[in-house]
């Protein structure tokens, strides 16, 4: 009896062997399987009835019943139909006093029903949703976040799980909008935010939920809503970043079958080939699958200007505040209402008189306030708004007492207002801040170079004549003497118009051979389309046959038409040439050329319509390809190519992107070069780290080594070999002087013998012939 009952306890006990056998064979040993489920039975009923009272032992034997049964679950689904709603309510009325390793096994015995597919992923999130916020355990809370995230990801992993998604989505909106300030709505912030990063969700109900959370009553859920709108994206791309550079350092297929032709051959070996080749195979597919289309949050917004009006009125000019922000969270909500306001070209005039309190040296974070201010500047605010603002910066920063980097920064903060609306900046004050360029500190230097270069572009006729530069000083001579209609100055609420690429080469090079658009020219260069049209076609297009029998060619017709109305048209401007030679002669002192001059603002007003007015001709269009061609190769040249590379860095730091944000590092300008080192600065200098453009060390990509360096490290990190010539290069002299000497004795037909071996070796794949 002893034998026997040690037997039955062995078996008992060794429940990981009866589960193998189980999964093998479930209907030969489904009385075992009886057996222990009605011991699990009877310990569940123990421990619901007092659970106060189940001792140690009980408690270990339940928890190893509970992960037995949810492994073969599946296997005997008639038995077990009340065993995941066993686990739930366990965990729904006791999981606060629960053992530790218990309820973490319940957990995680419920996820695995769920791979299972005994229970859908619904019935999970909704089990382990309420335990998220309501549990006071902090292991808890982080293995709940961990299982949801994991389910989420899994469910989305073949194909976009619409249904479960809308449902998550829907509980997270709820719980926030039931209560404002209950601080358990971070959680429904967390769980979005990761899904946005992992562009799992990436639609405006994910958007919305954050939206909601920005305007929420509790300090630490407006950060996390406001945190996202100004960083999602960038942790989204980054993550993106990630998965391809594990793409691309992942298995080595080449390497494998090299081995797999070395090493004895085995069954293991070749499976593990071939689940090499199908995981590099879908990594190849998942890579040359299109990129989704990934709208940024700030654009799949549904009320920006409502938004940014709420946000700033809520948090940051509340009549009674509802929430209590320390500066740090404030500047984030300003930093974002200045992204809505600049990004969208919003109406929000209350915000820039906010600004004016904040504008001073001595405020902490001052050249964040500025980059705001920057940010929130857009073509379509009044100047007379931004006027006294650029005024403010200007007397409490720029001036000769203010140490150098209050200088630098405030005429950096004036360029970056100034570059998205140059209306702002009045005549005096401007001539004022370029002398600045002047100055002995490199940081005030070239912030005041670049307002000189802006305005050089933008504004030339509010500068001095000495400070204009040849190229604005010639345009603006040329539009003063009436010979070209393109100007720089712009007007409040203007919008540059877009043409055809390279429309303007080809107006120069009409205006340099003399050419002027009339029926003549119109009609040379339709000649070679006539030539290459189909012959077969009848002649004079579509023909009608009316009611009476007669023959009406309606394209000829219209042809007619428009050729009487351009004989009018010519006509008339046959006229005003005529008039206009007459007041020439009329005049004794001027020539013939004064006379060619007055005509040129027509022909300007011409060449300016060419593409909008005037059909352009398939010889025009031919001459168009051949010009930029020409340009293209100019534009090479190296002199040439530095010239255009100086422009497009000039038209770059002008038409900031309204997407990209402006940062206090923009605004400080060199002054962040020279502050003094931290500990910490200090290490990573003496490191040979070095710090990337925003003065952070240990930056990705932040190598400076030589390219060999940089492989010969890759290549140690992959595991793989040198190459020959790097094993020759490090052997011992004395071991290759005696190959030195043999390679310099031979005779030319042993340097042929030579060769042709290494020819066969080549053909045969190596030395171990792997070809073939």
């Amino acid at each position: 009896m002893k034998r026997k009952l040690g037997a039955l306890e062995k078996v008992d006990a060794d429940l990981p062997n009866l589960q193998h056998k189980i999964r093998n064979d479930p209907s030969s040993y489904q009385d075992d399987f009886v057996n222990q489920y009605s011991q699990y039975s009877s310990l569940y009923e123990l421990f619901i009835s007092s659970p106060t009272t189940t001792d140690d032992t009980g408690l270990v034997r339940l928890r190893d019943l509970i992960d037995f049964v949810s492994h073969v679950a599946d296997c005997y689904p008639k038995l077990t139909p009340t065993f995941a709603n066993d686990l739930t309510r366990l965990l729904e009325l006791h999981h606060a006093t629960l053992e530790a390793e218990l309820r973490d096994k319940i957990v995680t015995s419920l996820v695995l029903l769920r791979r299972k597919d005994v229970i859908n992923s619904t019935a999970l999130l909704n089990t382990l949703w309420p335990l998220l916020i309501s549990t006071p355990s902090k292991s808890l809370r982080a293995l709940l976040f961990q299982k949801i995230l994991a389910d989420l990801k899994n469910s989305n992993t073949k194909s976009t799980n619409h249904k479960l998604n809308r449902s998550v989505q829907t509980t997270c909106y709820n719980l926030i909008a039931a209560d404002l300030a209950n601080p358990k709505n971070l959680w429904a912030v967390k769980l979005t935010r990761e899904m946005w990063r992992r562009q799992i969700w990436s639609d405006a109900k994910a958007v919305s939920i954050m939206e909601l959370a920005s305007l929420s009553h509790d300090a630490k859920v407006v950060a996390a809503g406001v945190r996202f709108f100004l960083g999602g994206d960038q942790e989204r791309e980054e993550a993106a970043e990630d998965d391809d550079s594990d793409h691309e350092g992942g298995i080595d297929i080449r390497q494998m079958k090299h081995q797999a032709g070395i090493n004895k051959k085995s069954a293991k070996r070749e499976k593990d080939l071939k689940a090499a080749a199908a995981k590099a195979k879908r990594k190849q597919k998942k890579k040359n699958a299109p990129s989704p289309l990934n709208f940024s949050a700030l654009h799949l917004l549904n009320d920006p200007q409502g938004f940014a009006e709420k946000l700033f009125g809520q948090h940051l000019q509340p009549s009674q505040p509802k929430v209590k922000l320390n500066l740090e969270q404030k500047l984030l909500v300003l930093s974002l209402v200045s992204r809505l306001v600049g990004l969208h070209k919003l109406t929000l005039i209350s915000l820039y008189s906010y600004f004016i309190k904040f504008l001073t040296p001595k405020q902490p974070s001052v050249t964040s306030f500025l980059a705001s201010l920057a940010q929130s500047t857009h073509n379509l605010v009044p100047p007379d708004v931004l006027e006294p603002l650029v005024q403010k910066i200007a007397n409490e920063f720029v001036s000769e007492a203010a140490a150098a980097e209050v200088a630098s920064a405030g005429l950096n903060g004036i360029r970056e207002v100034c570059v998205r609306q140059p209306l702002a900046m009045n005549e005096t004050l401007l001539q004022d801040l370029v002398q600045y360029r002047k100055s002995k500190d490199k940081g005030v230097q070239m912030a005041a170079r670049g307002l000189l270069n802006l305005y050089q572009e933008v504004g030339a006729e509010m500068l001095r004549k000495r400070d204009r530069g040849r190229k604005a000083a010639l345009k603006l001579h040329a539009a003063k003497e009436g010979l070209t209609l393109e100007s720089d100055a712009r007007r409040f609420g203007q919008v540059e118009e877009g043409g055809i690429e390279g429309l303007e080469l080809l107006e120069q090079w009409k205006l340099e051979q003399g050419i002027v658009d009339d029926e003549e020219t119109e009609a040379k260069g339709w000649e070679n389309w006539d030539a290459e049209s189909d012959s077969s076609e009848s002649e004079g297009g579509w023909i009608d046959v009316a009611s009476d029998g007669e023959d009406i060619d309606v394209y000829d017709s219209e042809d007619e038409k428009e050729k009487e109305a351009k004989k009018r048209k010519l006509a008339s401007i046959d006229d005003e040439k005529e008039n206009v030679a007459t007041d020439a002669a009329a005049t004794p002192t001027d020539t013939a050329s004064r006379a060619t001059a007055s005509l040129e603002p027509e022909a300007a007003l011409k060449r300016s319509l060419l593409g909008t007015k005037n059909l352009l001709t398939p010889a025009d269009w031919a001459k168009l390809e051949e010009l930029k061609r020409s340009a293209a190769v100019t534009a090479a040249l190296p002199s040439a190519k530095r010239r255009k590379l100086a422009e497009q860095a000039k038209a770059a730091a002008q038409a900031r992107h309204a997407d990209d944000a402006v940062t206090a590092g923009d605004i400080a300008g060199l002054a962040k070069l020279s502050h003094k080192s931290t500990r910490e600065e200090k290490i990573a200098m003496a490191k040979g780290e070095r710090p990337d453009e925003n003065g952070r060390f240990g930056a990705a990509g932040n190598d400076h080594r030589s390219t060999t360096a940089r492989r010969k490290e890759k290549k140690e990190s992959e595991g793989k070999s040198t190459t020959n010539k790097e094993k020759a290069r490090k052997k011992n002299f004395l071991m290759t002087l005696g190959k030195a000497k043999r390679k310099g004795k031979m005779s030319l037909v042993d340097r042929g013998k030579v060769l042709k071996q290494h020819v066969d070796r080549a053909k045969k794949g190596g030395r171990r012939g792997n070809i073939g």
